[in-house]
């Protein structure tokens, strides 16, 4: 949780500092917290395709298992 609440402090600093820290706490906060990731999951489902691209941007095996699965049938 430190990171994201740090993510705005760093975005201060010039450059794209404050993007990669908030996207680093969430994945911290995904892997830890059973409540993120109901959230996650829902929000997955109330927009796929933005759930998609952080799936991608996470690297979730559970992601890389359901493509492939969906291109091999």
């Amino acid at each position: 949780m430190a990171l994201i609440v740090i993510s705005p402090v760093v975005g201060i600093i010039p450059g794209p500092g404050g993007i990669p820290v908030f996207a680093a706490g969430l994945a911290l906060a995904l892997r830890n917290s059973d409540r993120a990731k109901r959230l996650f999951v829902r929000a997955k489902r109330r927009w796929p395709k933005l759930g998609a691209l952080a799936d991608l941007g996470l690297r979730r095996g559970s992601a890389k298992r359901r493509r492939a699965k969906a291109k091999a049938g």
